[in-house]
């Protein structure tokens, strides 16, 4: 009886034996996880970035919004700041102009660029023998003319020659500024001037109201001014003459 049970336990030993050796075989090693990572199955491609496919971190589209954001606000303090202050400089203290015609010869030449400044006549009325701008009723453009006569002065022209409260003015360019002798159309801003009064070589006298100026032109044969138009109201000056900066050749700064 013992013998057989000895048997027994020989014949089944080795499908015992086999068993067990089949289930240490199915079984993950100690030393190793059971759950592969992400880094396993996806090797490195080299790059810090995101996988194809794979959305940017929230913490990154914020990042990114915000330093747009900041881009057009810096933008925005620069440029806003520089366009109110051009026209802050254009419209209460200068302004830039460009001579039209030849009535300002030869003292202004046409095409010359100019800057008008516009403060100081807030401050003090237009002086004698200063180039101002005329913003007039029914120009389309600004114009260019001289002061020569004040407020309350008595302006005449005898035979060419300039006459202020009975005495002779001299011209900035005695030989090339002249009255016409005989009488000569205008040939610039003659829309001004509707059923144009030709220009003499008398004329006057004239006395100036108050905030009344009387202006020439430098090229006096050639001029349309007070002497078609009548003395200049000080609410139609714009301003006066500074800078000539173009050509630089002849580069000016106007007392």
């Amino acid at each position: 009886m013992m013998m057989s049970n000895r048997n027994q336990e020989e014949q089944t030993s080795p499908r015992s034996a086999l068993l067990a050796d089949e289930r240490q075989a199915a079984a993950p090693p100690a030393d190793h996880p059971q759950h592969v990572g992400a880094a396993q199955l996806f090797p490195s491609t080299g790059s810090d970035g995101p996988a194809a496919g794979q959305s940017l971190p929230d913490s990154q589209n914020v990042s990114t919004a915000a330093s747009i954001f900041s881009a057009l606000k810096e933008f925005a303090q620069i440029v806003f700041p520089a366009i109110f202050l051009a026209a802050f400089i254009h419209l209460f203290l200068a302004q830039a102009t460009i001579v039209r015609g030849q009535s300002m010869q030869p003292n202004l030449l046409p095409e010359e660029r100019l800057i008008m400044e516009k403060l100081s006549y807030h401050f003090h009325a237009p002086r004698h023998n200063e180039i101002i701008v005329l913003d007039m009723p029914g120009s389309p453009a600004l114009i260019i003319k001289r002061v020569v006569g004040l407020p309350g002065q008595t302006v005449e022209i005898q035979q060419g020659r300039l006459l202020v409260d009975g005495r002779e003015v001299a011209s900035p360019d005695r030989e090339a500024i002249q009255f016409g002798i005989q009488d000569l159309p205008a040939a610039e801003d003659s829309r001004l001037a509707p059923g144009l009064v030709t220009f003499r070589s008398n004329f006057g006298p004239v006395t100036l109201a108050e905030d009344a100026f009387f202006v020439l032109g430098d090229n006096r044969v050639n001029s349309n001014d007070s002497r078609s138009f009548g003395p200049v109201h000080r609410d139609y000056i714009r301003g006066r003459i500074w800078v000539r900066y173009w050509p630089l050749t002849r580069f000016t700064i106007f007392r």
